[in-house]
């Protein structure tokens, strides 16, 4: 919230930087509230002028954005001819990388990377050229084509891998708060990539799956005022959810799992949900609610009639979520300690 306080500033103070005024401000300022503070100022109204254009440029969320996609373009070496110095551009370095990361199918990766046809056409020649690629008509299908990697391209690809790892190290190496940093990479990654996240099912002792339980319990300990056992839970047995029992769903953005939500099924018509997470960084982007539209869709593949599940009032999103998605709520169902409320939905 923004107050009417103004900092204690000189009459010299005029061509301060906009961190400096908030700086001695102690708060975010905005436009309003710097107009207010240098009315006061004895300065030429020109100047005045002047500097309140470029401190409301500053303040401007676009131009926040835009200098942000200059850092990343100056930083990944989007415009290099030749990124990391392995002598070939960008674009084609990450066709390789997809390659290498075991894409194949030459439609995959030019969706994966948002490419036109004429420019993945070129790249793949270019690759093809240098002998660090070879593509053949699909087994199944003459009219797809398939990439792999040759010798030569596997040894490119994993100077590529080495080169960037060591360049993501130093970046966190040398920021004070590298979790931070991480966290906010997160969240543009997640914000930027939603379009692309799939939603896979999986075997809940994968290594994402687990991952994403690991995470889920972890927020319920910190949330639940009485912390959070998951051996005091009525934690669900994996093979309640496997087809055709259930199953269990994970969002992947890019190779990272960011949720998950499981369906725990008997082999009659009734099944619950259990497990429902999305990580903090993707939160608000529509997840939560298109992992529960696909766990009732298998539900529905599976003939299960009605659903049920179990939250607790501490996760008021969860509850907001299912009161507007047609859940009701009802009387208890289970003897778990943690939940304290009940919902459920007829197919």
């Amino acid at each position: 919230m923004i107050h009417a306080r103004r900092p204690n500033l000189k009459a010299t103070d005029a061509r301060h930087t906009a961190a400096e005024l908030e700086d001695a401000a102690g708060e975010r300022m905005d436009a309003a509230l710097i107009d207010r503070v240098l009315a006061d100022l004895p300065v030429p109204s020109i100047d005045r002028i002047l500097y309140l254009t470029k401190v409301r440029y500053m303040l401007d969320p676009v131009s926040r954005v835009r200098r942000f996609n200059r850092a990343v373009t100056s930083e990944v070496g989007a415009l290099d001819t030749s990124f990391l110095g392995r002598g070939r551009p960008l674009g084609a370095a990450r066709v390789l990388n997809a390659i290498g990361h075991g894409r194949s199918d030459v439609a995959e990766i030019r969706d994966y990377l948002g490419l036109d046809s004429g420019l993945m056409s070129r790249l793949l020649r270019g690759l093809e050229e240098d002998g660090l690629i070879e593509t053949t008509a699909h087994a199944d299908d003459a009219r797809r084509r398939v990439a792999t990697l040759t010798r030569a391209g596997q040894r490119e690809f994993g100077a590529y891998e080495a080169m960037s790892n060591s360049q993501a190290q130093a970046l966190l190496a040398h920021h004070a708060s590298p979790e931070a940093l991480l966290a906010a990479m997160d969240m543009i990654g997640s914000a930027l990539g939603r379009s692309r996240v799939e939603l896979k099912e999986m075997n809940p002792r994968s290594a994402e799956a687990r991952y994403c339980l690991g995470e889920y319990y972890g927020e319920l300990a910190r949330r639940f005022k009485q912390g959070f056992d998951v051996a005091r839970s009525r934690d669900p047995d994996a093979k309640d959810m496997h087809r055709p029992r259930g199953t269990f769903i994970v969002v992947m953005s890019d190779g990272l799992p960011i949720g998950c939500v499981g369906l725990k099924g008997s082999g009659g018509d009734l099944a619950e949900i259990k497990r429902l997470w999305v990580a903090p960084a993707a939160r608000g982007l529509g997840l939560g609610r298109r992992l529960m539209d696909a766990a009732e869709s298998a539900a529905r593949e599976l003939s299960i009639k009605v659903l049920r599940l179990d939250t607790n009032s501490a996760l008021p999103e969860a509850r907001q979520l299912y009161r507007s998605s047609g859940w009701t709520e009802i009387e208890r169902f289970n003897d778990d300690p943690y939940p304290d409320l009940f919902f459920e939905k007829r197919l």
